[in-house]
Parts: structure tokens; sequence; C-alpha cells
């Protein structure tokens, strides 16, 4: 059964960081490309990172580069969203993806930035 499950969303202020967890069971979380979306209330849902299965390429939002940075480490059957520099517009609910196929998602963690 597959399953993934954020953590590390909270209330920061504008300029502040976060880091986002996605912890992954029931697939071989080493051979899958993993993603990142989020979805801000009234808004649909929208790519924000992916990280290879190697963890050695990335690829992001124009509105998140050189601000968020996807990791991941396969030992932990983790995926990671640091977030630096955060700004209002980034507050929503973020949500981890594997297309194996399925889509699989998980629940979501919500980040919510203060001005």
């Amino acid at each position: 059964q597959v399953q993934l499950v954020e953590s590390g969303g909270g209330l920061v202020q504008t300029g502040g960081s976060l880091r986002l967890s996605c912890a992954v069971s029931g697939f071989t979380f080493s051979i899958y490309r993993m993603r990142w979306y989020r979805q801000a209330p009234g808004k649909e849902r929208q790519f924000v990172a992916s990280i290879s299965a190697s963890g050695g390429s990335t690829s992001y939002t124009d509105s998140v580069k050189g601000r968020f940075t996807a990791s991941r480490d396969n030992a932990k059957n983790t995926v990671y969203l640091q977030m630096n520099s955060l700004k209002p517009e980034d507050t929503a609910a973020y949500y981890c993806n594997v297309y194996i196929p399925p889509d699989y998602w998980g629940k979501g963690t919500l980040v919510t930035v203060s001005s």
C-alpha cells in the first residue's frame, strides 16, 4: 500500500525558512522521481519542484527558483523541500507526489507565511 506523509509545515514570517519532509512507503522509493506541488486557497494545485530518482537532477517552477531546494534520502525513503526566503504568496498546502502509475498523493502539510 503506497503511502506518502508530509510534515514540517507551519506558520513563518516573510523571509523565514521551513523544511518539509515526505516519508513514503509501499513502493521502491529509490527508482522513482518525486514531485512537490502546492495549492493555495481558491486556486488550482500547481507544480513546485521535482527530483530524479538518484537526486542528481531537480527542476523548479520559476517562482521558487533560487529559494527552494528539493533533496532526498533514499536510505530513509524520504524526500525534502527546503524553503528559504519565504513570501506570503508561498502560503499553501504542500503535497508530495509520485507517479508510478497511477499518481499517488499525500494529505499535505500547510505552510502559512505572514507578512
